[in-house]
């Protein structure tokens, strides 16, 4: 008796602390959900140095480099960081008629220290705003002009809505793993655009000012780098905004290996990131009475998707089951509730903006999407990943 009175206090532990980021993407989505501010009016748009960090980007980089060119005004600059390339991804990127810079290190590999290089060239004539596109995105038509307009008249970090599809014929898995990435990079963003809070940086589609770029801690070999340094200019003071009318696009891998790859860098990314930042955040914000920063807090705090449905469902079967052996029923009530929240939550998402890529039979099938990660997840906590490798695309 008294062992089950105990799992049952447990259980209601982790139903209380499940509740916090459920409830926190429940309340992003049904914001999301509202009517747009209004807007402000169109701001002049200042010269921009447009930067691409590339590593053997080779067969991409070309027409990547030509959408971003239409998009450039005079006095505009692209600059494109050949980091550690075995391949001629600068020989073609310099045929586009754009600036090329060639880094080499042995051990200093990533993302981060190709920004951080670009930023220091950058420094011999600086622009007004940097906008930083990756080698295998696409901006939508005016997302140029967007960016650099919300970042010259905020003075912060933007972050277009980047989204990314997959090419042809697609399984279950990719259709959810599409409609998960709009939940996690358009609709979250939105949501929490509209209750008053930053957003995270996603990667690709980000502009700054320069006063803010040109000190940033850019040169380090995080997993996220992009998403770190959000966090690290919200602690600062400088929050990134969500610029939804900014659209950027990408393609998912195709190869089994690499969309492996490519997802236990972002979910062990994430991970690290709620593991090691989320409470300070909370902490910070609480001690400032920052609202902005204990929502970027919160915001942190909720796991990738399939995580979270995992944990629910997980909590809320392990609950009944001991509620049939005298643990009691408060905890299965809240973890139904919990639950149903959830659902709504994902299922508004889904109305709103998943339609597109994932049909109604798809969403009954989806958890079967959430288990197929559970290697993933296990993997977090015994190998987890903490180098970054470039995801192969070929």
């Amino acid at each position: 008796m008294i062992v089950a009175l105990l799992v049952g206090v447990l259980l209601g532990l982790a139903v209380l602390l499940l509740a916090v980021p459920v409830l926190v993407f429940t309340l992003e989505i049904a914001a999301a959900c509202l009517p747009a501010r209004r807007g402000v009016g169109a701001a002049p748009r200042p010269a921009v140095a447009l930067l691409v960090p590339a590593h053997n980007e080779a067969l991409g980089i070309a027409a990547t480099l030509r959408n971003l060119r239409a998009q450039m005004r005079p006095g505009d600059r692209c600059v494109v960081v050949a980091d550690n390339c075995s391949d001629d991804t600068a020989e073609r990127a310099r045929a586009e008629g754009v600036e090329v810079v060639e880094r080499r290190h042995a051990t200093q590999r990533g993302k981060g220290y190709a920004l951080a290089f670009g930023v220091e060239h950058l420094r011999q004539a600086p622009p007004p705003v940097v906008v930083i596109v990756d080698a295998d995105c696409q901006l939508d038509a005016g997302a140029l002009d967007a960016l650099a307009a919300a970042s010259a008249r905020s003075g912060a970090p933007i972050q277009a809505r980047y989204l990314m599809t997959h090419e042809g014929a697609v399984g279950l898995n990719g259709r959810v793993a599409e409609f998960a990435w709009r939940v996690k990079n358009w609709v979250r963003p939105r949501g929490a655009a509209r209750l008053g809070w930053p957003c995270q940086l996603t990667g690709s589609g980000m502009a700054f000012p320069w006063a803010l770029i040109e000190s940033a801690p850019l040169a380090n070999g995080s997993i996220v780098e992009d998403m770190q340094l959000g966090l690290v200019l919200a602690r600062a003071g400088d929050a990134p905004q969500f610029c939804e009318a900014a659209g950027v696009r990408s393609t998912f891998p195709t190869g089994a290996a690499a969309i492996a790859s490519q997802r236990t860098r972002w979910e062990h990314g994430h991970l690290g990131m709620l593991a090691d930042h989320a409470l300070p955040m909370l902490q910070q914000g609480v001690q400032r009475a920052d609202w902005r920063l204990l929502g970027l807090a919160l915001d942190l705090a909720v796991p990738p998707l399939a995580l979270l449905v995992m944990l629910v469902t997980a909590l809320w079967a392990l609950a009944l089951v001991m509620g049939w052996f005298g643990a009691g029923s408060g905890p299965l009530w809240g973890a139904s509730g919990l639950l149903a929240i959830l659902a709504s939550g994902v299922m508004a998402a889904w109305a709103g903006w998943g339609r597109a890529v994932l049909a109604p039979w798809d969403l009954i099938r989806a958890p079967w999407y959430a288990v197929s990660k559970l290697a993933i997840y296990l993997r977090f906590w015994s190998r987890r990943q903490k180098d970054w490798v470039r995801t192969d695309r070929e």
